[in-house]
């Protein structure tokens, strides 16, 4: 494997800097080449304990992401009202509007809502700042989205936010259960080191998730249970090991606490496989044969992810997941044991700083001892004393006018939060919204009184947390760009502004690291009463020069001790009695009514986007793999339906409605369909997941809404014409129907479709902002209904707009791939300017077809053509012949689909 993809070739490179992926919560090391023109080459960091030189398709392409000034959407300067203003002016609105609503309304009438890609120095400075000196805990994160559940789950069982286990756990293991986790996608990395352990000793894999996902293609077992039955499975698990004699009660015994409760409660849902095998929609022969596999494999790890945390009962199966490693003695040893991997690349740093409403800092809470700890090490004159208001809570307050002024650091509630539109018009009432950010442009920004520049991945300096509980350095490699400045700067200069001056004298991020260690042991284990599990104090004298070269080291590292990479190895755990707590669970029916003929809704990644695409959206290759939005639906449901494979669908819930592309497959359960989550307002015109799912099922423990379960029609989108426009600009159409724009080298695509008749000003009425210089040339065929037209500045290419109506045979729109390219071209001579509006190359010219590889942009057609003339009949063989497939792995899934499709043509 490689260490990443091999980059583009951009001179020697003058310095390398090791760095940390700011995607996924596998934190994987990354090596920046920085060449002397300024060029940038990534490559994965061999050094790393996380990644071990590995990187993923997103981690490949971070340099192609690294787009200057405007043209990458960066937000170069601080503005008010839209206009530009000195950063001075900028930080003393924002402290003026704070100030004086506090002053009018109370501390509760303020808030923050951050984000997992913030460092947890920037995270740090804004949770003293709300805590602390402002005096309220309406500071909540992103991270309620992904990880709360699995936070509250971990403190009821464990006693702390405390991943037990490491990734090498993974190679150790002889059983390891993915639960509501496409690892093969969502974090590629550590699915090909799983791959490898089961390569190189036979480790078995067992997927437990509605849908037939890519990480299915590596398992030995697919468990493809009813959406929202997981603690059903695991409470009959529980129960048949007891059972079967496979409780260890030497543990139960001296270890834990609730094993009678937990069991009762297990037996009395989940008795018998047949009660099991019946709720959860499986055969008894599935539960039966996972269930024995389960009681006679001593090391099994079981992993879990946010099919498991984004439901309404996440925290409860997450206890439910902790109780089974409780009954048999499995955790805290190597290769057993739950283990929870994090969406974000510093969801763990933000909570181990307290970025969550209901924590203080250094996983401390609101006891009264707590806040009167932190509140003595901070020397805080105006300390909150309860939690604060969750996600879905305080952007209600929001709506209602209990909070006026909100700061919004590093996210995009409007696309991401549930009942987006809830959201949009909450903040569009709201007297007072800020905005950080490093780009301009986004669906909250459009909404911010005032926008302060963030600095981007490559200009940061910090620390992040990942999913095994390792810090790793995050390291500036490029120069600010505009007037950016760090987070932890900005949040700083506001506060003293607001009066706090000598408690915010931060010079330096490794000044704020020093502080947040020194809080971390900070009366941690006086006694054992007090032991907190996170404790850093080993650091909290670090000068600012070994805080530069400070390697990757896991928590907790306390002062006089090595870093420790296991937790409760010893048998002791965090709760008040030492002991691991069992706790009863029962599963709750899901909190909305289900329409007859609905489908469930589910969302969630794709293996190639990254959120909302604000950072991934500019790198043509990995917006080539999914294109458009796609809704995924079963064999049976399309049929029921009248929905065609690449046709396109309107969906409806109580909350809004959206338009996708179809794509039919079996991979998706009956009843069931899956709508990625990545698309917003600037990528097309109806498909913001948000919008579509509301906020009423929320988890009880956690705060965490349910985003996998959301009642949907599904109807037939039948459009009148159909066209794609490619630009050098990025254009958002206005005709109200269905687009969707992705990156391409030297501009945009844009697929468009409406209803009724194409309409005649179609460029010069419906693309807002559409006005590219130049000749026109152009061809219409009103028999057949349809148009084409190009627009050419001498002889570069600027635009060209295809048009036809559906009556005609679709494929009369021509490939995209060669009209693409001529973006790029250096021009377009009077032999290709014949060939421009016929769509076609002179000559004899493949087109690549949709990518599959986009480590090495292979598309489906090349690899369909390689396979037939060359007679390849595996992966390996497609590896060698056109890479696909060698660097992160995340395409060999599909690259057996293709496989599989180009043998089953040859033999029709």
């Amino acid at each position: 494997m490689f260490d990443g993809a091999e980059p583009a070739a951009s001179g020697a490179a003058a310095r390398e800097v090791r760095t940390t992926c700011p995607y996924c919560g596998v934190g994987c090391g990354v090596v920046a080449g920085v060449a002397a023109d300024g060029r940038v080459a990534v490559r994965g960091d061999s050094d790393h304990p996380a990644n071990r030189g590995r990187l993923c398709s997103k981690g490949s392409a971070l340099a192609d992401t690294l787009v200057p000034g405007e043209a990458g959407g960066r937000l170069l300067h601080p503005e008010i009202g839209g206009r530009r203003v000195a950063w001075d002016t900028a930080l003393a609105e924002v402290a003026t509007r704070f100030k004086d609503t506090i002053a009018e309304h109370g501390p509760d009438s303020v808030a923050f809502y951050v984000s997992g890609q913030l460092l947890t120095e920037d995270y740090y400075v804004a949770n003293k700042l709300m805590k602390g000196f402002i005096g309220s805990a309406n500071i909540d994160t992103n991270s309620r989205l992904c990880m709360a559940s699995s936070v509250a789950g971990h403190k009821r069982g464990l006693g702390a936010d405390a991943v037990p286990g490491t990734y090498a756990d993974f190679e150790t293991a002889k059983l390891v259960v993915l639960v509501g986790s496409n690892l093969a996608w969502c974090h590629p990395v550590l699915n090909q080191r799983l791959l490898a352990a089961r390569a190189a000793q036979g480790t078995r894999i067992v997927v437990v998730d509605p849908r037939r996902t890519a990480s299915v293609d590596g398992a030995d077992r697919h468990l493809a249970l009813a959406a929202g039955t997981d603690s059903v499975l695991f409470n009959g698990l529980l129960a048949y090991l007891h059972a079967t004699g496979r409780t260890d009660a030497v543990f139960v015994g001296r270890r834990t606490s609730g094993s009678e409760d937990a069991l009762a409660a297990a037996r009395a849902e989940a008795p018998d496989i047949a009660t099991v095998a019946r709720r959860c929609k499986l055969s008894e022969a599935e539960v039966a044969a996972f269930y024995a596999e389960f009681a006679t494999t001593e090391r099994v790890v079981t992993v879990y992810s946010q099919g498991v945390n984004q439901s309404s009962q996440g925290t409860d199966t997450v206890n439910a997941i902790l109780n089974v490693h409780f009954l048999t003695g499995r955790i805290g040893q190597p290769g057993m044991g739950p283990f929870s991997v994090t969406g974000q690349p510093n969801a763990m740093g933000g909570r181990e700083v307290g970025g969550l409403a209901n924590q203080l800092a250094a996983h401390m809470g609101f006891t009264v001892e707590e806040v009167d700890r932190v509140r003595r090490f901070w020397d805080a004159p105006r300390m909150a004393v309860k939690p604060g208001l969750k996600a879905v809570d305080l952007f209600r307050a929001i709506e209602r006018g209990s909070v006026k002024a909100v700061w919004i650091m590093a996210t995009n509630p409007a696309v991401s939060m549930p009942d987006a539109g809830r959201i949009r018009r909450a903040l569009a009432n709201c007297p007072t919204v800020v905005v950080s950010d490093c780009i301009r442009d986004t669906d909250t920004g459009r909404l911010a009184h005032i926008r302060l520049p963030a600095a981007g991945w490559s200009e940061k300096d910090g620390t992040v947390t990942n999913s095994d509980r390792t810090i790793s350095r995050q390291r500036a490699f490029r120069p600010f760009e505009g007037e950016a400045r760090p987070d932890w700067w900005i949040l700083t200069q506001v506060a003293r502004r607001m009066g706090f001056a000598d408690a915010f004298a931060y010079e330096s991020a490794a000044g704020v690291f020093r502080e947040h260690a020194a809080l971390s042991a900070f009366e941690n284990g006086a006694d054992w009463m007090s032991e907190r599990a996170f404790d850093i104090g080993a650091l909290a004298g670090i000068g600012d020069a070994e805080f530069e070269t400070l390697a990757p080291f896991p928590w907790p590292w306390r002062a006089g001790e090595a870093p420790r990479q296991r937790l409760f190895a010893d048998g002791r755990f965090l709760t008040e009695d030492r002991r691991a707590r069992f706790v009863p669970v029962t599963t709750r029916a899901l909190p909305r009514s289900l329409p007859d003929g609905a489908l469930l809704l589910n969302s969630g990644r794709l293996r190639d986007q990254w959120h909302t695409m604000t950072r991934t959206g500019l790198a043509p290759r990995l917006s080539a793999h999914a294109p458009e939005p796609c809704l995924d639906v079963h064999p049976a449901d399309a049929a029921a339906r009248g929905l065609e494979d690449g046709g396109l669908a309107r969906v409806v819930t109580v909350a809004g409605e959206a338009l996708a592309r179809v794509r039919v497959t079996d991979g998706q359960g009956e009843g069931t369909a899956f709508l990625p989550m990545h698309w917003t307002d600037r990528f097309t015109g109806s498909c913001v997941i948000g919008r579509l799912v509301d906020d009423e099922a929320v988890d009880p423990q956690s705060g965490q809404p349910d985003l996998k379960r959301m009642p949907a029609t599904v109807q037939p989108y039948r459009p009148g014409w159909t066209a794609f426009l490619l630009t050098r600009r990025p254009v958002e159409p206005a005709h109200g129907g269905y687009w969707a724009r992705r990156a391409v080298a030297g501009g945009h695509l844009i697929e468009m479709a409406g209803t009724g008749a194409i309409p005649a000003d179609l460029d010069t009425g419906w693309l807002p902002g559409f006005a590219p210089d130049g000749a026109v040339i152009e061809f219409s065929d009103a028999a057949r209904g349809g148009y084409r037209k190009a627009w050419l500045s001498g002889d570069r290419l600027e635009a060209c707009l295809f048009v036809t109506a559906t009556t005609a045979a679709a494929s009369r729109l021509p490939g995209r791939d060669w009209l693409a390219g001529l973006l790029e071209a250096d021009g377009v001579d009077d032999g290709l300017r014949g060939a421009l509006l016929a769509g076609r190359a002179p000559g004899a010219r493949a087109d690549e077809g949709r990518i599959v590889c986009s480590c090495f942009s292979v598309g489906v057609n090349r690899l369909i053509a390689a396979i037939r003339d060359q007679g390849m009949t595996s992966v390996q063989e497609i590896g060698a012949a056109l890479k696909a497939g060698t660097n992160c792995g995340s395409c060999v899934p599909e690259l057996k689909e293709v496989l599989r499709h180009a043998h089953r043509r040859e033999m029709a």
